[in-house]
C-alpha cells in the first residue's frame, strides 16, 4: 500500500485549477442562448413582431416550419434564426 502526502502547495495547486475550471464553466453559461429551442405561434409573432396571417402565409407558403401536435402548433427557434438570415440584406447606400 502507498502513500501519498499531499502539501499546501498541492492544495493551493488543486484550489487555482478549480476556480479556473469554475470560471471557464460560469462563463459559458452565461454566453449560452437562453432561448428556448422550441416555440408557439404567439411566441413566433411576438418575436417576429408580425400579425397571424403573416404567420399563417409563412406556414402555407413553406417558408417556415412547423409541427402541429393537436391543436397546437410548434416552431423551433433554429428554423427562425435561418428565415431572418435569408432574408437580410444589405443595401448600398444610396444618394451618394
Amino acid at each position: 500500500m502507498s502513500v501519498e502526502i499531499i502539501t499546501k502547495e498541492d492544495l493551493q495547486l488543486f484550489r487555482r485549477q478549480l476556480l479556473e475550471d469554475l470560471q471557464q464553466l460560469l462563463s459559458k453559461k452565461q454566453h449560452a442562448p437562453t432561448q428556448r429551442q422550441i416555440l408557439k405561434s404567439a411566441e413566433v409573432r411576438r418575436l417576429l413582431k408580425i400579425a397571424p396571417a403573416t404567420l399563417q402565409t409563412l406556414r402555407l407558403n413553406g417558408t417556415l416550419p412547423f409541427t402541429k401536435i393537436g391543436g397546437t402548433l410548434y416552431y423551433r427557434y433554429e428554423d427562425i434564426e435561418k428565415l431572418l438570415h435569408q432574408n437580410s440584406s444589405h443595401h448600398p447606400k444610396q444618394g451618394l
